[in-house]
């Protein structure tokens, strides 16, 4: 019996996810794997890379979960350094080159595997691409950063956009000694967030001493005699930097599916089924950061890259090409970071999504503690809640706050998952003991002033 022949594309969460739950399912005599990464390194956590800058890790090697080494030797024919250039659906087979010796091969396959991830945004700018300027996605990225981080003869970072990346590289930035100015084309830091919450965070980066200049469209990246960036340039000023980290945000890498026509979505990802079956093709399935996904409250696709989707995309892909069944729902567009002491947390719509999609809601913000008020180390939290008009239905939740404050909106989550009415959430039984929470949970508070404001909507 000739073994069936699985190629992944991609060397990261998805990718080996996948490959390694195919091995796990099927032996090498009824299925071989073969995986490509161009990069250096694999199974790795990419979310992890402001924290290894900041030297809150020490080590980068502390980021992998799992080496090439330690995949061989599970059977799966893991290529380093060999980056695919063109798939070839028809035939069943896709061409590589090795990025050391430049040799080109084809090998075919009886199921494919694409998990190329994403890409940072780089606008194509004057400068853009002078030494020191830096995206931050792979570990090649954080290691050529740290490099510059000690070349650099002064010691001003300029971090270009304030989302959940470039707010963490603007901690990693302050730790390690630079004075750290934000450029953020948006109205507030952390588009994520409503604006009225993003000020909170706004006001936490300026008391760390973080310099946040809002609505900033950088127009060019200015270098110096040696060629190296001197200073980041807007429409309206100009701002000296030693080092320009790039945290505009990702875009789904499908350039190879684009290229042979494979269905790609509204924000660029490649669409699947629920089994995470790329739509029309039978043999293909994609997923991680490469593909959208469906927002379970909104009702649309949309293209969230984060490492918790990618790796249950690569389990339910390994189960589905091995014989197995497994299928992922979708999201509801759960989120955490922090900047320092401070948390930032969202799940479900912001405003301006919910009226995207025609939905008409109430919003209510309140403003607690992590722990009863009187117990030692309580500290503040603000909790703004979204539920839809007349049904009652939750549409989502953002939380700021500090002493736990983030990991609450896992409640939020579930209670999204469900389908739950704020009304029903104000009756979740959750833990409650001082050094915890105050007997009224921030979440459950700000539900019950969200039902209020549903009532007297409904009066009105």
């Amino acid at each position: 019996m000739t073994a069936e022949r699985l190629v992944v594309i991609g060397g990261d969460a998805a990718g080996m996810s996948a490959a390694s739950q195919a091995r796990r399912l099927k032996g090498p005599d009824r299925l071989s794997i073969t995986a490509f990464e161009r990069g250096h390194f694999t199974s790795y956590s990419a979310c992890g890379i402001p924290y290894w800058v900041g030297g809150d890790v020490e080590q980068r090697d502390e980021l992998i979960a799992r080496t090439p080494e330690e995949h061989r030797a599970r059977d799966i024919d893991l290529r380093m350094r060999t980056e695919v250039t063109e798939i070839d659906v028809a035939g069943q087979r896709v061409r590589s080159v090795d990025r050391e010796s430049g040799e080109t091969v084809w090998t075919g396959f009886d199921k494919l595997v694409i998990a190329t991830g994403a890409r940072p945004v780089r606008p194509a700018l004057p400068g853009m691409d002078a030494p020191g300027v830096h995206g931050v996605q792979t570990l090649d990225d954080g290691q050529a950063l740290l490099d510059s981080l000690d070349r650099a003869k002064g010691r001003r970072a300029v971090v270009v956009g304030a989302g959940y990346i470039g707010v963490e590289m603007a901690e990693a930035m302050l730790k390690r000694g630079f004075e750290v100015t934000v450029l953020n084309r948006g109205e507030q830091p952390m588009a994520t967030l409503d604006p009225d919450m993003g000020r909170l965070v706004h006001d936490a980066m300026d008391a760390l001493g973080i310099t946040t200049v809002n609505r900033a469209e950088v127009t060019a990246i200015r270098t110096g005699p040696e060629g190296r960036v001197s200073a980041v340039e807007t429409a309206d000023s100009s701002y000296p930097a030693d080092v320009v980290v790039l945290g505009i945000g990702v875009e789904p890498e499908t350039t190879l599916a684009r290229a042979v026509g494979l269905p790609l979505g509204p924000h660029g990802g490649l669409l699947t089924d629920l089994s995470m079956r790329v739509v029309g093709h039978d043999n293909i399935w994609a997923g991680g950061d490469c593909v959208e996904v469906l927002d379970l409250v909104a009702g649309r696709s949309r293209h969230i890259a984060l490492g918790t989707h990618a790796n249950k995309h690569g389990q339910i892909i390994g189960s589905n090409v091995a014989g197995g069944y497994g299928t992922f729902p979708g999201v509801v567009g759960t989120a955490v970071s922090k900047v320092c002491d401070l948390e930032i947390a969202r799940t479900g719509l912001r405003e301006k999504d919910a009226r995207a999609v025609g939905l008409r809601f109430v919003t209510a913000t309140i403003e607690s503690t992590g722990r009863a008020g009187y117990y030692p180390g309580a500290a503040p939290m603000t909790v703004k809640m979204l539920a839809e008009y007349r049904t009652g239905r939750l549409l989502g939740v953002q939380i700021v706050g500090r002493d736990g404050a983030a990991k609450r909106v896992d409640v939020a989550a579930v209670a999204l998952t469900a389908g739950m009415t704020v009304e029903r959430v104000t009756s979740l039984d959750l833990g409650y003991a001082p050094p915890f929470s105050p007997v009224w949970d921030p979440v459950l508070v700000a539900a019950r002033k969200t039902v209020t404001a549903l009532r007297k909507a409904g009066t009105d």
